[in-house]
């Protein structure tokens, strides 16, 4: 039994390496420990907003008739107001009412008068 003692190796501890990491392999570290708490801060701001954006996307879908409805009347009032740069600044009224003046006044039409045969120059 004594010599099955000695025979036997004894075991020795595993050396580990404490050298210091290089720089590289440092910042290697730190960006990955950065992407894994900009994913678990996403992921929870994902988990946390679902609800709401579930909700805004069930509105959405039942106003769509009425807005499918209002999109030519919208187009007829940018058709009539032009170009916005001819508009002052809204001002209200002491009554409430708000006044939105054109700078540049609309020039009027000139009227082509036909000519002797009829014909009308351009």
């Amino acid at each position: 039994m004594l010599v099955l003692c000695v025979a036997a190796a004894p075991a020795f501890a595993q050396d580990i390496d404490r050298a210091p990491k290089s720089e590289a392999d440092a910042d290697a570290d730190g960006f990955s420990l950065m992407e894994e708490g900009a994913k678990l801060l996403l992921r929870g701001l994902m988990t946390e907003m679902e609800p709401a954006l579930d909700e805004m996307s069930k509105a959405l879908s039942d106003l769509e008739p009425a807005l499918r409805e209002l999109g030519p009347k919208f187009q007829q009032l940018i058709a009539m107001i032009g170009d916005f740069r001819n508009y002052d600044a809204p001002v209200m009224l002491p009554n409430g009412d708000i006044l939105i003046r054109r700078s540049e006044p609309i020039l009027p039409r000139p009227d082509f008068l036909p000519g002797p045969n009829g014909e009308t120059e351009l």
